[in-house]
């Protein structure tokens, strides 16, 4: 079992790649039942956005979609490596790409409000 718990936590954006869609308003409420991770996303560029993964570890191996305030639908998956910060808040930093024609990827960081 993962030393991490994501119930009841929210989550904000600290730094994404060009591609990102979320920014500093998107918001990420976190639920969690043993191994299994979801939220909910919004704020920002994103009307509504959710997430879906497994915990190993440090590790969340995710599939997220969204839909955006331009109404484009969207997929894609990351990976997630979980840390702790000195005040003990979990960060996020993920290796997402996007799917679909392009395949663009990125990297984003998030912080535990």
């Amino acid at each position: 079992m993962s030393e991490f718990n994501f119930n009841n936590k929210t989550f904000s954006l600290l730094e994404n790649s060009e591609s990102g869609k979320a920014n500093s308003e998107t918001q990420f409420k976190y639920k969690q039942e043993g191994d299994l991770v979801t939220a909910d996303y919004y704020g920002g560029s994103i009307k509504y956005g959710k997430i879906i993964a497994h915990l190993s570890n440090n590790i969340l191996n995710m599939l997220y979609q969204c839909i955006t305030t331009d109404n484009e639908l969207k997929s894609g998956k990351a990976i997630a490596k979980i840390t702790l910060t000195k005040g003990n808040k979990m960060k996020l930093r993920l290796n997402w790409e996007w799917l679909g024609e392009k395949n663009e990827s990125g990297i984003s960081e998030y912080i535990e409000n």
